[in-house]
């Protein structure tokens, strides 16, 4: 997928949940990624993050954060 898309998607989501109620609200970013993305993707996402995660917003990179926390575990 291209960059630009996977951005704009990613964005998208957060955007959703940071409308919701309570706290969570990057645990709920991450929950959706992995339910709903490929591992390819999420692979993508991931890279992406790690080399400044330029043009995703905070929710999504702290989203990401979680999902490599979860993986550790």
């Amino acid at each position: 997928m291209s960059p630009d898309k996977m951005i704009h998607m990613a964005n998208q989501i957060a955007t959703f949940f940071a409308t919701q109620p309570g706290t969570g609200q990057a645990e709920a970013v991450a929950r959706h990624l992995k339910s709903f993305w490929d591992p390819r993707m999420l692979a993508q996402l991931d890279a992406h993050v790690a080399a400044g995660g330029a043009g995703l917003s905070p929710l999504v990179i702290a989203a990401v954060g979680s999902l490599r926390a979860t993986a550790a575990a």
